[in-house]
């Protein structure tokens, strides 16, 4: 009897692996799902649409959006965790999504390691440190002066608590040893208002919204957080550069699948990603965007994930930014 249902284990382990076999060789042969966590319209929808538009001339399938806001990401990010490992479902991840959240907020739901295979970044996103341009301070020193001589009293806008731009400033205040205040707005649009206003005297936001104003003369841009300069903004220092070597706070943008999702499948999505960041046409729209554009391996995005996790942990810990 034990023989027997040895066999059969051994018929049916031999047909799934067929299977599987047959699967990654044939795929993609229906329609992918990209998962968002955002809302239509905005900057990562386009971000997605811009990408899967080439990769589904690489692929030979539809690429469909599918946008579930919702919980900093949270809804997106639990669907895809949960889905068939098989390369239909996927998900455009964010670095709030991956290596903040799970940090910030107890009980998400998913688990950044283990429940994703990384694909790809598919581009960075630097933030800018900007300023109302009546504001005293005319660079990243004079500003760091400024606080330390105001301890306590200096406030900086974001578009929000636990983005990449909250702990961008907590972590200057943090290497430069000062004491600003965090001012969360819902959405980038209202902080720079404010701060144009001059409510607030600063503001950290995402550098593509604010181009605009920082070429109208509305805001004085003061540093880059990544960690060289960046296309969209080639005439503003990095913060690296004006005295904190390594200093980089920059977001990235990518697409992850479920965790076991084969690697042959893991290759074929890989490629049409990198096909489409290097495409001449998607790349201008990306850099259009804001995005410094990536196209890395898998390898190296789980490093970058891996880096990133223990880096903002240290610094949530010691800003007290924790969620709930």
């Amino acid at each position: 009897m034990h023989k027997v249902l040895g066999c059969a284990a051994a018929l049916v382990a031999m047909f799934g692996a067929s299977t599987m076999a047959t699967g990654a060789a044939d795929y993609p042969n229906r329609p992918i799902t990209l998962v968002l966590g955002f809302a239509p319209g905005g900057p990562s929808d386009v971000l997605a649409r811009i990408v899967s538009r080439k990769m589904e001339q690489s692929l030979g399938q539809p690429v469909v959006i599918d946008n579930r806001p919702g919980a900093s990401g949270a809804v997106a990010s639990q669907a895809v965790a949960r889905a068939a490992p098989d390369g239909y479902t996927l998900l455009l991840a964010s670095s709030s999504m991956l290596s903040i959240n799970p940090q910030m907020y107890n009980n998400l739901g998913y688990d950044p390691v283990k429940d994703f295979q990384p694909i790809s970044i598919l581009g960075t996103q630097p933030s800018v440190i900007y300023v109302n341009p009546k504001f005293e301070a005319k660079s990243l020193a004079e500003l760091i002066a400024y606080a330390k001589s105001n301890p306590g009293k200096l406030n900086f806008a974001t578009g929000g608590k636990a983005t990449p731009q909250h702990l961008a400033g907590e972590l200057l205040a943090l290497k430069a040893g000062i004491k600003i205040t965090h001012v969360p707005y819902k959405g980038t649009g209202p902080a720079l208002q404010d701060v144009i206003a001059g409510h607030v005297p600063v503001g950290i936001s995402a550098a593509a919204p604010v181009v605009s104003n920082v070429k109208g003369g509305n805001i004085r841009p003061l540093a880059v957080t990544t960690a060289a300069r960046t296309a969209i903004l080639p005439d503003v220092p990095s913060v690296a550069e004006q005295g904190f070597p390594g200093f980089d706070a920059n977001a990235w943008h990518s697409i992850v699948a479920p965790a076991r999702t084969p690697p042959d499948v893991v290759k074929k999505l890989h490629g049409a990603i990198v096909g489409a960041l290097t495409d001449p046409s998607t790349r201008k729209q990306l850099e259009e965007l804001g995005l410094d554009v990536v196209g890395n391996t898998p390898e190296e995005f789980r490093a970058t994930l891996l880096a990133d996790l223990p880096r903002w942990a240290e610094i949530i810990k010691a800003s007290g930014a924790q969620g709930h």
